[in-house]
């Protein structure tokens, strides 16, 4: 029976960063992954192959239109299987990459289902069925989530899909209903909108993207109606039935009232995400999850001795970013060194266009904790580097306490905002003002210079707008 220091159970990005950082440490580290390849869902069927058709549908719409206001005068052809084969492409790299960082730092890929089979103990079950049993002195539970489900929706990933089913569809849909107003079925809808669908989104909640700053969700709103999509919000589907060529829904609206029929020729089934925690083995060790299957930790540490648990099936933000964290964190108190992941500057990003992007406080939540807050805010249009890029859409606000000006929060939407909140980031890790970083020099002309000005606008000096 082969002995480990560590033995993490799941090969995404919670996985696969704790099984590097467990090698770079000297520890003896084994990580178990079911798929054929590393990276779990993120690398494989999420984050990597739909930013990979966001950027190609973003190319191909603007040289149907944007093109030619920069004098650059194409016809565009859709090529839809090469642009699948490139997705592809990139995602083989990516992890393939991954297996060569781990013999890089002597990790061991064990292929298979991995469960806890009692204290210490792991068994992975291959392929063809055969069983191994390993040894671990910790075990890391690190299998993410899987898509939500919703009764009377079945998803066949033929007709009614989840995210995996929408990034391969054979064709461009003439029509496509997305169920669920997240970041999810927002990029996904936006990527099969810009290549010709009509696309039509259907949220529960009389809102978009909850949990985002209210003024941005509004904006964000309108920019995507702008753009072509339709949304019924305060809406909930109670039926689907797929026929052969398309998928009649049954809407109801939450308030009461009539139901509606919607027919699409495809459906796409994404209100959100839950922990994939079933299968585990858990109750071997006696960790029972709660009734959404999350599993309670302190500082990644599970009820069961020698069992942490990292990523999706913990609490805190669903994200691949927050579970390379919790990774890091989690692996180094193994080690004996110090762990710790601050969920409150753990960045949230929609990578539409425009970008949405944000960290910390909203002003709602700071309203209900009754904390006095000061905005600065400064708009894209008025950007330098984002009108000659004619990506004028959108602006910065910043939220900062009224006595101390530190900084409690920031949203942007706009053009490149996934690369800018890192700075918010950095700035908030160590309690800057809002004054820090607006009296910090920033390159000219650039979009970061709107993240800038937003910060001098907090006590009223903005200068560009």
């Amino acid at each position: 029976m082969a002995q480990y220091d560590v033995i993490i159970i799941g090969g995404g990005p919670g996985g696969y960063n704790a099984a590097i950082r467990a090698g770079q440490l000297g520890l003896k580290a084994a990580c178990v992954e079911m798929r054929g390849t590393l990276g779990g869902t993120c690398l494989n069927v999420g984050c990597m192959p739909s930013k990979a058709l966001l950027h190609a549908s973003e190319f191909y719409e603007a040289a149907g239109g944007e093109f030619a206001k920069l004098g650059i005068q194409v016809s565009p052809k859709l090529d839809l299987v090469q642009m699948m084969n490139q997705k592809a492409e990139s995602v083989a790299a990516l992890t393939k990459g991954i297996e060569f960082l781990f013999k890089k730092n002597k990790v061991d890929w064990i292929k298979g289902a991995g469960k806890i089979a009692g204290p210490g103990k792991v068994e992975v079950t291959a392929e063809d069925g055969s069983v191994t049993a390993l040894e671990a002195k910790n075990i890391v539970i690190a299998t993410g989530s899987e898509p939500s489900s919703l009764p009377g929706v079945e998803v066949d990933n033929k007709r009614i899909v989840d995210s995996t089913g929408a990034l391969s569809l054979p064709e461009v849909p003439k029509s496509l209903v997305v169920i669920g107003a997240g970041i999810i079925g927002l990029e996904l809808g936006s990527v099969w909108r810009r290549l010709g669908a009509e696309v039509t989104v259907v949220e529960f909640l009389d809102r978009i993207t909850p949990g985002m700053d209210a003024e941005i969700a509004k904006t964000f709103q309108r920019s995507l109606t702008k753009q072509g999509m339709t949304f019924k919000l305060g809406a909930k589907v109670t039926g689907a039935k797929a026929g052969k060529n398309d998928v009649t829904l049954t809407v109801e609206p939450v308030a009461g009232g009539e139901a509606e029929t919607l027919k699409a020729q495809y459906v796409l089934l994404a209100i959100g995400r839950r922990p994939y925690t079933n299968g585990l083995g858990l109750e071997t060790v006696g960790i029972t999850p709660d009734k959404r299957g999350f599993i309670e930790t302190d500082h990644f540490k599970t009820s069961a001795p020698g069992v942490w648990a990292i990523g999706d099936v913990i609490y805190g933000p669903m994200l691949a970013h927050k579970a390379e964290e919790d990774a890091v964190a989690c692996i180094e108190l193994i080690a004996g060194k110090a762990g710790h992941v601050d969920y409150n500057l753990v960045p949230s990003v929609v990578y539409t266009s425009p970008e949405v992007a944000w960290v910390g406080k909203t002003e709602e939540q700071l309203k209900e904790a009754g904390v006095a807050y000061k905005v600065g805010k400064f708009p894209f249009i008025a950007n330098s580097r984002a009108k000659i890029n004619h990506e004028t859409e959108g602006f910065v606000k910043v939220l900062a306490d009224a006595k101390t000006d530190e900084i409690l929060g920031v949203h942007m939407i706009g053009p490149s905002t996934s690369e800018m909140i890192g700075e918010y980031c950095v700035a908030m890790a160590f309690r800057a003002a809002s004054e820090d970083v607006a009296r910090i020099c920033h390159p000219h002309p650039t979009r970061s210079e709107a993240g800038k000005q937003a910060a001098m606008g907090v006590e009223g000096w903005t200068m560009q707008a």
